[in-house]
């Protein structure tokens, strides 16, 4: 199980670096760079989706989940990461734009 939790934590991690770099590379004008980070950061979200998925569908089928601290910050690290990644796509719009 800590292996798992711990994999949905790793990308979520993935997925938040990715963002902010999307968000320094717009920043300083390098809007394809940006979105390709943002591409990553997806790809980063996927895998974690895909974990937290595995985990509910455990639960679902019967499996004993418990909720351990770990457990709560990987859920914390997966939705803060999802909100950043958002956050960063429209600001990388946002340069575009400018």
């Amino acid at each position: 199980m800590e292996e798992k939790i711990m994999t949905l934590i790793i990308h979520s991690g993935e997925a938040r670096s990715y963002a902010m770099e999307a968000i320094v590379a717009a920043k300083e004008g390098n809007l394809e760079e940006a979105k390709g980070l943002i591409a990553k950061a997806d790809e980063e979200l996927g895998e974690a989706h895909n974990m937290q998925t595995s985990l509910i569908q455990a639960e679902a089928g019967g499996e004993k989940i418990e909720m351990t601290l770990l457990m709560v910050h990987a859920q914390d690290h997966f939705m803060t990461s999802m909100t950043l990644k958002d956050l960063a796509k429209e600001l990388v719009e946002i340069y575009a734009r400018l």
